[in-house]
């Protein structure tokens, strides 16, 4: 049995988080002490670090809910695992592409820049008239930085 802090140690997953995957039912309500101290399982720990490795692959909420899901049914097809898959998978290859796109937004921009005063850097020009863009969108991919 784990204490929350062993727990959160052990899967690199802080424990507020641990405490949110809880509240949404990610996570299974925990046994409790006489001191109502949180007690995890080994297989609550597997559970937890494969909500983490799902994460970090980008997957949302609802698709780990569904695989949790998915997973406790071990005798059934995976067909409806590989189709969440193929969704993250066509998110990842959207966002690096729209990731592609600021990169070379970016470089033009500094490619044209003649780096003497602000008023002739492009950069500014550029970030002021969204019209100079060689591209129309330029929205941030989810997770790749500041809103």
């Amino acid at each position: 049995m784990f204490s929350i802090g062993r727990l959160s140690a052990a899967t690199g997953v802080k424990v507020p988080t641990i405490r949110y995957y809880e509240q949404i039912g990610l996570l299974p309500e925990p046994e409790r002490t006489g001191g109502n101290q949180r007690l995890y399982t080994r297989k609550m720990q597997e559970r937890l670090a494969f909500i983490r490795h799902a994460r970090d692959l980008g997957f949302p909420l609802e698709a780990i809910r569904e695989l949790l899901s998915l997973s406790d049914q071990p005798g059934e097809s995976c067909h409806t695992a590989d189709e969440i898959a193929i969704r993250q998978l066509a998110e990842v290859e959207a966002r690096i592409a729209r990731l592609a796109a600021l990169r070379d937004e970016l470089r033009r921009m500094l490619d044209h820049c003649a780096s003497h005063t602000i008023a002739e850097c492009r950069v500014i020009e550029v970030l002021g008239n969204h019209a100079l863009c060689a591209h129309d969108d330029h929205s941030v991919p989810k997770g790749a930085g500041p809103a």
